[in-house]
């Protein structure tokens, strides 16, 4: 009897699979992200006595975005983490029966039947040497199934508790939203570069057909003369990071699901995701525009224009010289409830980048490939 409980050990030792590496990353993965959400909830209490309130409020939106996207990737690997202990615990179901068996067989038999054996005291010993060395092992995969178990605990406890964590950091960034377009209405201390006449822009708008003939028409908006720039960004072309977080979705002159290629590119981003200025500009047109939705045209130098559209919302006037960083404006889109994200790291399926901005680079008014000047991570 020894002899076969001490075999059937090693051999259910052998099937149940080794505890995983790093079982700690995905909780800390969240709770650290729990702790970027708290940070930037003080940032937001801060901000209301910045000297710059723009600047303070625009790094406390990016900090709630980051919060909020690395939150989302921390529940998801949560969830990936506590779905796979739950399947491994699930198949070792048999296994952790029989070895409770065999360890309650042992455990219950008299001591004078221990001591017998079929192959004499040889056979005894030899069975004793054998438990043995399979008792530190055996108490290695107890201690290992107790980790999973407690593992499992606390991963369920932490998505629990994360609810709250993103309802606040949810509040939070879209108080900071509101905040922030308040401040930049508010703002008067950037110069100017011209007044834009409202009659002469409507009248370009109506006239034209196309961005190139907008765009090659801007200087007709102005009410006066535009001020003299002597702005050169020409060293940092293939440098600048890209006007809002996202991903490259598709690139300049690639054709879309309908076989239409435009000269720009399309970035995926999140919604309600700040869209700032890559570098000093000259906002030159903010508003609708064409079949282009909500469109910010910025000049940082002589004969180029960035063109961002797609937006929901455009901050900023035109004629305004604005620092680099300033955001001008807001993506579309509902941001998920705190439940929905819930949801979405237990499916891990998809995806949140559910909106769009077209960029546009054009020089001496005519596009280039975008790619040439930002950063996309395809680039080098």
């Amino acid at each position: 009897m020894i002899r076969r409980a001490a075999w059937s050990i090693c051999l259910i030792m052998g099937v149940v699979a080794a505890s995983a590496v790093g079982a700690q990353e995905p909780a800390a993965a969240a709770q650290a992200a729990a702790a970027r959400l708290e940070a930037a909830g003080e940032r937001l209490r801060d901000a209301s006595g910045a000297r710059d309130r723009v600047r303070a409020l625009t790094e406390t939106v990016q900090a709630y975005e980051d919060g909020l996207a690395a939150m989302r990737d921390g529940l998801r690997r949560v969830a990936r983490r506590e779905t796979a202990l739950s399947a491994q615990l699930k198949a070792r179901e048999g296994e952790v029966a029989d070895l409770l068996g065999i360890l309650q067989t042992i455990e219950t038999s008299e001591p004078p039947v221990l001591m017998l054996h079929p192959a004499g005291p040889l056979g005894a010993a030899r069975s004793a040497m054998t438990l043995a060395e399979v008792t530190p092992g055996l108490q290695a995969r107890v201690n290992g199934l107790k980790r999973d178990l407690d593992e499992v605990k606390t991963l369920r406890l932490l998505q629990q508790n994360a609810l709250g964590s993103l309802q606040e950091g949810l509040q939070g960034v879209q108080n900071a939203r509101t905040a922030l377009s308040v401040a930049i209405a508010d703002r008067t201390d950037l110069p100017k570069r011209f007044t834009e006449d409202p009659v002469r822009t409507a009248i370009l708008i109506s006239s034209t057909e196309t961005l190139s003939g907008f765009a090659s028409g801007l200087a007709e908006i102005a009410g006066g003369e535009i001020a003299t720039d002597n702005s050169d960004i020409s060293a940092r072309r293939g440098d600048l990071t890209l006007p809002v977080q996202g991903l490259l979705l598709r690139g300049y002159g690639q054709r879309d699901a309908a076989g239409v290629a435009r000269p720009g590119m399309l970035v995926a981003t999140r919604p309600r995701a700040l869209v700032e200025s890559p570098t000093a500009a000259t906002i030159r047109y903010r508003g609708p525009l064409l079949d282009l939705g909500n469109v910010v045209i910025l000049e940082p130098q002589p004969d180029t224009l960035f063109v961002f559209s797609g937006l929901a919302e455009v901050f900023g006037e035109t004629g305004q010289v604005i620092p680099e960083g300033t955001p001008v404006g807001l993506m579309g889109g509902q941001t998920p409830q705190a439940d929905a994200i819930l949801s979405l790291s237990g499916e891990g399926a998809g995806t949140d980048r559910s909106e769009t901005l077209y960029i546009e680079v054009r020089m001496d008014n005519s596009p280039v490939d975008p790619e040439t000047w930002f950063q996309t991570g395809k680039n080098g």
